[in-house]
């Protein structure tokens, strides 16, 4: 089994590559002046880059490198980290620069796609305190359907990620972003008693469980065509009026239920249908908000390598790091 050792948050420009990567997407050969190249991006555990193959030789020498791995699969590279339009990228260059194919068995799988340090059964068993203290019996019958009832659902959603890069982008992600959203929803019914805690908590365990079927996880997360074309909002809150439907759930809980999972980004342009129409549904946004921002500003802090006080990223502005 090859050992990984080259990780891509650490590499820098200048450095020599000769390690393993995920092919996530991979682009059809081009022409150049000197021949014919191709792009490429991978990825592992810490983060992806681009790859670029520049050969002098045919056509037909450019494809058969092409053709020798696809979407999915686990290759290694010989290459250097160079800079482009101030990107790191991986510049292949043969005869020196050479990519090829690693069969399954002679690889780490860990290395490539992170679980949760947390563990899952644990986080699974305080969500389950969470449905049990629900006491409504049409919304316990609607958690009790999902999270009791089905199997299948219980296993993806235990190794789901919460993301493909922005917050629990690791298996189990999904459960753990569940189970923080949910405490930060279960305090703020503490806050506020005149809430519905029932629907809170209930849509706070449900919010996201569009996501089994949004994300595909192999050697790297990425976006299902189900989940390209809807999103997890939209399959979510089909999955959920389906059961309800089934259960023959009173038609103003399943308005509330569906409302909550439709207004659950807060406004139109962050991908909600609908805005938050109900307090438990303006509740469950910032909790939702919450998570997902706490999360990465303590993730750039970590992750920060410089010396200055501060770094800055386009979505989360300055962060500040003493």
């Amino acid at each position: 089994m090859f050992m990984k050792k080259q990780f891509v948050s650490d590499l820098k420009v200048g450095d020599m590559v000769d390690d393993l990567f995920a092919v996530k997407y991979k682009k059809l050969p081009q022409p150049y002046q000197k021949g014919y190249w191709f792009e490429m991006r991978v990825s592992d555990k810490t983060d992806e880059i681009t790859a670029k193959y520049w050969s002098t030789g045919n056509l037909d020498e450019v494809d058969r490198v092409y053709n020798s791995f696809k979407k999915g699969d686990v290759i290694h590279i010989v290459g250097r980290v160079n800079s482009y339009l101030e990107a790191k990228e991986i510049s292949i260059n043969p005869p020196t620069g050479k990519i090829s194919k690693v069969e399954i068995g002679n690889y780490d799988p860990n290395d490539f796609v992170e679980k949760t340090s947390k563990d899952i059964e644990k986080m699974y068993n305080e969500l389950m305190t969470f449905a049990n203290s629900v006491k409504n019996l049409e919304i316990k019958k609607i958690l009790d359907v999902f999270f009791v009832e089905d199997k299948n659902f219980i296993d993806e959603f235990k190794k789901a990620p919460a993301a493909m890069h922005l917050h629990q982008n690791v298996i189990g992600g999904l459960i753990e972003h569940t189970l923080n959203v949910t405490k930060i929803c279960d305090v703020i019914s503490t806050i506020y008693p005149d809430l519905n805690r029932d629907i809170l908590i209930a849509s706070a365990l449900l919010h996201d469980i569009g996501k089994i079927r949004e994300f595909e996880v192999n050697t790297s997360i990425d976006v299902s065509e189900e989940g390209m074309l809807k999103g997890h909002i939209t399959i979510g809150n089909e999955m959920l009026n389906e059961k309800m439907k089934a259960l023959g759930t009173p038609k103003q809980l399943c308005l509330k239920m569906s409302h909550m999972m439709l207004s659950q980004h807060g406004k139109k342009e962050n991908g909600s249908p609908i805005q938050p129409q109900l307090p438990e549904a303006v509740a469950l946004f910032y909790a939702d908000d919450c998570d997902s921002k706490v999360f990465q500003y303590l993730k750039m802090k970590k992750e920060a390598k410089t010396e200055d006080p501060w770094v800055y990223s386009k979505r989360l502005g300055h962060v500040y790091l003493r």
